[in-house]
């Protein structure tokens, strides 16, 4: 039934997947009490759409209980069943983790093809990947989810598309290959992700000898940070009302109100229930983070459940060991605010003032560059307190000295005196300011 109906579509120019998305929520547990479960489904239903599949229908469950054969009741496999029977649905994304067990016995059920919420965000990710680095991680993240669960072939769903063959292509036949040629290929993989890593840290050490100081973005995915970060530095990064949108990291120079230089990093968007072997395989990426000298939280809080959105995104800080260490450096950006009423906003306004100075949230739009100004002082702020100001004197015959000032430290003022020489009072990192004062015999001004 499927495959013809399936055919025809084709026949008559369209190839989009059928789907129908199941939300099985619990009642009770934490999930229960932090997230709305009508966000969590549009949410489930979007990253749908970021592969796009047509959606046929989407389907709110209430759980009691796990059932360990199908994950939901007798009753409601049954009811779901006549569902894609009705919708001629080739394809049921349940949004949830499945079992291979539960996800065999749902495919039989359903005589569709079944694919849960980690084997949808590993499909985005690799339809995503831009760079080999990106391609690589997802790959690795695929094959350790992918050894668990070799998944039949489904011939009517044959057509080519990016992605790893969850959702059907010619190389979904192959996915019999035994476990000892998937760790065979999992072993090359982390070999040559070795190496990137090791050419990244040789690029941060370029980077580190270079003045510029390093602000990284993240937050939940869709909150806004392509759009943010596309503002900050007139780049065309690509943004769009999508679930991961962007997925490599982007890297660009941004100028903050003083004339002062950063680089500004982009990094992928977090969202709930991030499969694990994402989370490890994106490390070496996610380092950009843990070594950034600012660190902005973007939130849309024109969600419904930004709050809950906010404590994933703390908890993968948190397991990338930035919670405590980092608080000191994380600006909240509170995006969006064009979304919002007037009221809504000034009430959000007056939410922030009762935060502690260093730890104020900065309220932005980044569509219409609202708070944006105040934004990049704060960064400015922020890099200033971490660093030293230093009032140096420089020989009119050390050219060379000069040089390698405007080279590795910024250069705030300077003057040049009667005799050729010049005066500077410059802001050094912390790891250089040993090597300023011994080179040029330089007294502390203050830092900041």
């Amino acid at each position: 039934m499927n495959e013809d109906h399936a055919g025809e579509r084709r026949a008559h120019g369209s190839d989009r997947t059928r789907a129908i998305v199941v939300g099985p929520y619990l009642s009770r547990g934490p999930a229960a009490v932090s997230r709305d479960p009508k966000a969590r489904l549009i949410e489930a239903v979007g990253l749908a759409e970021a592969i796009d599949l047509e959606i046929a229908d989407a389907i709110q469950v209430g759980l009691n209980e796990v059932r360990p054969a199908t994950y939901l009741g007798k009753g409601k496999v049954e009811e779901i069943a006549e569902t894609v029977k009705l919708h001629e649905a080739e394809l049921v994304s349940m949004d949830c983790q499945l079992s291979p067990v539960q996800q065999r016995n749902l495919e039989k059920a359903w005589g569709a093809k079944v694919i849960d919420r980690t084997g949808l965000i590993l499909e985005i990710f690799g339809q995503r990947a831009r760079t080999s680095e990106g391609a690589l991680q997802v790959e690795l993240a695929h094959l350790a989810y992918q050894k668990s669960r070799l998944v039949r072939s489904w011939t009517h769903l044959e057509r080519q598309r990016g992605g790893f063959g969850f959702l059907g292509g010619p190389g979904e036949t192959q996915i019999e290959t035994d476990r000892r040629l998937i760790e065979e290929r999992m072993r090359r993989i982390e070999q040559d992700l070795d190496k990137v890593k090791r050419t990244r840290g040789l690029h941060r050490k370029t980077r580190r000898d270079v003045p510029y100081p390093v602000v990284a973005l993240v937050g939940y995915t869709n909150a806004g940070k392509s759009t943010l970060f596309n503002r900050l530095t007139r780049a065309e990064v690509l943004a769009q009302d999508m679930l991961f949108a962007t997925l490599d990291p982007t890297l660009r120079q941004i100028r903050l109100p003083h004339g002062a230089r950063a680089l500004l990093s982009d990094t992928v968007g977090f969202i709930s229930d991030l499969p694990t072997m994402l989370v490890s395989a994106f490390r070496a990426t996610l380092e950009e983070v843990t070594l950034a000298d600012v660190i902005l939280h973007v939130r849309d809080v024109s969600h419904e459940d930004s709050e809950a959105q906010a404590r994933d995104v703390e908890a993968i800080l948190d397991e990338l060991g930035l919670k405590g260490e980092a608080e000191g450096r994380i600006i909240e950006v509170w995006n969006k605010i064009d979304s919002l009423d007037a009221e809504r906003v000034e009430a959000m306004r007056m939410a922030a003032r009762g935060f502690e100075p260093q730890r104020r949230p900065a309220l932005v739009s980044a569509l219409t560059g609202e708070g944006l100004d105040d934004l990049l002082a704060r960064i400015e702020d922020l890099l200033a307190a971490s660093r030293t100001t230093l009032s140096l004197e420089v020989e009119p015959e050390d050219g060379q000295g000069l040089a390698w000032l405007h080279a590795h430290a910024e250069v705030l003022s300077r003057e040049t005196r009667d005799d050729g020489g010049s005066r500077l009072v410059v802001r050094v990192a912390p790891e250089r300011v040993d090597e300023v004062r011994r080179r040029y015999g330089a007294p502390a001004q203050g830092s900041g």
